[in-house]
């Protein structure tokens, strides 16, 4: 490659994505996995405590009500729903469905998958209630 070449490309800096909103938002949505993360330990470490027995799974049970686990939980949770929303709106783009060689509208793929997640909660909260 001559040096005229190599030279019409700006060399590529940590702060990259910084420079467009459509970047800021992907690397946004890429970091939602950090909060995902310490949730899946969290219950890492609620099924150790459990099999430790009582008092291993009551110190467990008081980390988990601390402030501070119940503010990165609830950020957890805000990160899986910002994600999926976000993957929800990307997927009919990236797999459209069709039905009988018709295309089915975006939004009415979207909302189906919203009303998936409702049912699952519902069927959750359902078989909490029930225990």
């Amino acid at each position: 490659m001559d040096k005229s070449s190599s030279q019409r490309f700006d060399p590529l800096t940590r702060t990259w994505w910084l420079k467009h909103r459509f970047f800021k938002l992907y690397m946004v949505r890429e970091a939602t996995v950090l909060p995902l993360v310490f949730f899946i330990l969290c219950l890492l470490a609620g099924f150790v405590s459990l099999l430790q027995g009582a008092d291993s799974w009551q110190g467990w049970v008081a980390f988990m009500g601390s402030p501070i686990v119940l503010a990165l939980n609830l950020l957890a949770l805000a990160a899986s729903l910002f994600h999926a929303a976000t993957f929800f709106v990307l997927f009919p783009r990236v797999m459209p469905l069709r039905i009988a060689g018709h295309r089915l509208p975006d939004n009415m793929i979207v909302a189906g998958q919203w009303a998936g997640v409702l049912a699952v909660a519902l069927l959750f909260f359902w078989l909490l209630g029930r225990a």
